[in-house]
Formats: C-alpha cells, structure tokens, sequence
C-alpha cells in the first residue's frame, strides 16, 4: 500500500513542474486523492461491498469532481492532471504509467452489460477533453490529442487527433530530411511543431513541400531533355536536394 502511495506521488513530480513537495502534493491535487480514493473503492468493489464501494466513489466525485467507478482496473503510478469532469467507467481497464487530463471521457456505447468500456495500454496520455468510447484497445504508448473522441481501437505508438479520431501518419526520417532541405531553400521553416503534436497547418505546408519537390525533379528532367536536343540554351540548374543535405550535414559538423 504504501509502496503505491510513494509510486503515486513520485509519478505526479514526473509529469507536473508545479509540484514543489510532497505535503503539498497529498493535500492539494484532486488527482491524487481520486487514485487514492478508487483503490480503497476497488477492493471494497471486489469484497463484495457493492454499496459502500459507490458510497465511497461518490464522496470522492464530489470532493475531487473526478468520478471513476469502482469496478475500473486501474495500473500503477497513474497520474490524473487537474482532473475536473474526468469519467471513468465500470469496465475500463488502464495500464501502468497512463495519464489523463481533465474532460477526460472512458465511457461506453452500449446498454448491454459486459465489457463495453476501453482498455488502454501502458504509457498513453489522454489529452483534455477528449472521449475514449467503446470496448476499444488502445496501445502502449499512444498519444491522444485534445478533444478528439476515439470509438475504433489504435496501434501503439501512433497519436490521434479529430473527430472521430484518426491516426496521424508519422512522416519517415527520410521524408523529414527531404521537408526540411526543400524549406530551407525556399528560405523559411516550417517545422514548429514535432511529430507527437500534430498541426493541421503544419500537415498542409508538408504537403506542400513534397509536391514542390517532385515539381522540381519533373521540371529538371524536362530542362535537360530540352537541352539534349538543342531546344534551349544551357540553363543554370538548381542543385540536387541530396546533395545540398551533405554539404549542409558536413557545414554543420563541428571541427575538431
């Protein structure tokens, strides 16, 4: 008990910068005393004591504003951020090391009894707003936007934004080379935003810059072909994209 309490609080200074001791952690973050609360409420669940269990899930839902059935799994060091309006339902299972912040919705799309909550693996983040729904798998190490509402079940790794949530694709280290050598000729940078937090803008400028450079590889094929055939007079040529991502690797290599 008391190993899950040092592990419970260690995991709030983890993941919140606000946290400046443990006292004030104990007796000032709802999350914690909702965590606290629902593991006395589980295993009253699992006794047998229906009652008191709901009893108990309710006091804490009106001191926390946090209400998780007690009939939830919930893992280890699982931190709940701000918390306000989070839900989490009876057949909801949650690996170790997740966190959710407030708005947070485990909810079920059905009235049948049974499973009808999601389960979500080890290390996903839930971010504010968003709804899980359904008896759904989430993945290790998922990433949820804010928001978004999720009803099909996800890969691990991937993130998830929108409604309904969908999976947004991770470019390769190739197609983040090639991006960012073509934004960098065209002399700006559109990189602000990193691949666990996607930005609709960001997407379309990426879009945009593999289009210009497949343009550019057509348009420099039919400069050469032209003057192959004596069409044109010689034109100065834009130098190759790999080859501006050696020199530029090698300016950018410190000497010794």
């Amino acid at each position: 008990m008391f190993e899950r309490l040092r592990e419970d609080i260690a995991c709030v200074f983890e993941r919140d910068p606000a946290a400046r001791n443990t006292f004030e952690v104990l007796t000032t973050y709802p999350g914690i005393h909702a965590v606290l609360s629902h593991r006395l409420a589980h295993r009253l669940w699992r006794a047998n004591w229906k009652w008191l269990a709901r009893m108990l899930s309710n006091l804490s839902r009106l001191f926390t504003g946090i209400e998780i059935h007690p009939g939830a799994q919930i893992g280890r060091r699982f931190f709940i951020d701000h918390g306000m309006g989070v839900v989490i339902g009876e057949t909801a299972v949650i690996g170790d090391d997740c966190t959710l912040y407030h708005g947070v919705t485990l909810g079920g799309t059905s009235w049948e009894k049974g499973k009808r909550h999601p389960t979500l693996g080890r290390d996903v983040v839930v971010g504010a707003g968003a709804k899980v729904l359904g008896p759904i798998e989430i993945g290790d190490g998922v990433r949820i936007g804010s928001n978004a509402v999720v009803v099909k079940s996800v890969e691990p790794g991937a993130t998830v934004v929108g409604v309904p949530g969908r999976v947004v694709e991770r470019p390769t280290d190739a197609q983040q080379r090639r991006r960012a050598t073509t934004a960098k000729r065209m002399g700006f940078d559109a990189y602000g935003a990193t691949r666990n937090t996607p930005d609709p803008v960001a997407h379309a400028i990426n879009c945009m810059l593999d289009h210009i450079h497949l343009l550019d590889q057509r348009l420099e094929i039919m400069a050469k072909a032209l003057e192959q055939r004596g069409i044109t007079e010689p034109l100065e040529h834009l130098p190759d994209l790999e080859a501006c991502e050696i020199q530029s690797a090698t300016e950018e290599r410190p000497s010794r």
